[in-house]
């Protein structure tokens, strides 16, 4: 919903509008899309204003003179990925909790296109009396090309960070016991909503995630708390796959997933970045 646009204040590092001493010291901007009438277009928010630029987002992008009020548009998602890739036992207070092996690499699957879902969209269940569970995340968003691309220059390769929530039928991973189906339990339609922009200049290790269940706060971790760093995530998932601009890489969730109950809305909060909120039905 537009309403959740309005982000708490930026994490440590960061300053609206100003230059940030997080990663690579980008500036500090969110960005998002958003359709104006017919037309489908991208911008900064700037207050409960959106300024227009022109060109492409990741690519030498031209600030405009325009401004439009946020209130008059429809919110899409911020991003365009070709793939999301989703960690799994990369928080180290859920692998603790769950006494799983520390991992020698980054454990991952891929959730598919047919499941993206923009903020405020409705997550829908998939029939039966299956278990829908949440899992709050922070998304990795990149910005360049990136093919075995070295730790040490993995960090210009991320274009920003964004809000996610990987949906998930936990009840389908092991029905089969000679095959998990991480991908099929993840990938039903509206199973990956993310937004509602993407922030540069954030410092991610300062973040916390924060995932509200009906308004109460079910999970509140920090990022800090990874395995596997950022640079050590894009730097690694570039040896095996090409990653292209938009493609989002979802760090993980940690202690506190839960299910949800059709009528229930589910959001999920990291400052400086904003709130992603989405009924499911």
């Amino acid at each position: 919903m537009l309403q959740d646009l309005h982000p708490p204040a930026p994490a440590s590092g960061a300053r609206a509008g100003g230059d940030a001493s997080g990663d690579g010291g980008a500036p500090y901007l969110r960005w998002m899309r958003f359709a104006e009438g017919d037309t489908e277009r991208f911008g900064t928010l700037e207050g409960a204003r959106v300024r227009i630029w022109h060109g492409d987002m990741f690519s030498h992008p031209r600030r405009g003179d325009r401004t439009v009020a946020l209130a008059d548009l429809r919110s899409l998602l911020p991003v365009q990925p070709s793939k999301v890739i989703a960690l799994w036992n990369n928080f180290k207070a859920l692998g603790a909790k769950l006494d799983l092996a520390v991992p020698a690499e980054p454990l991952y699957l891929v959730k598919t296109p047919n499941s993206y879902l923009a903020p405020g969209g409705t997550i829908r269940h998939p029939g039966g009396g299956v278990k829908v569970v949440f899992e709050g995340e922070l998304g990795i968003v990149i910005g360049r090309r990136c093919t075995r691309v070295a730790e040490d220059d993995a960090m210009d390769h991320v274009f920003g960070y964004t809000c996610a929530n990987d949906v998930t039928v936990a009840d389908i991973l092991n029905r089969d016991p000679s095959f998990p189906q991480w991908v099929r339990a993840k990938s039903f339609d509206t199973f990956c909503p993310f937004g509602p922009v993407v922030a540069t200049g954030l410092d991610a290790q300062a973040l916390r995630v924060r995932t509200l269940l009906n308004g109460d706060v079910r999970q509140d971790y920090p990022i800090a708390d990874m395995r596997f760093s950022v640079a050590q995530l894009v730097s690694r998932i570039s040896q095996d796959m090409t990653l292209l601009p938009g493609d989002i890489i979802l760090c993980g969730t940690s202690i506190g997933v839960g299910s949800m109950k059709p009528g229930s809305t589910v959001e999920v909060e990291i400052a400086g970045i904003g709130r992603l909120s989405n009924r499911f039905e």
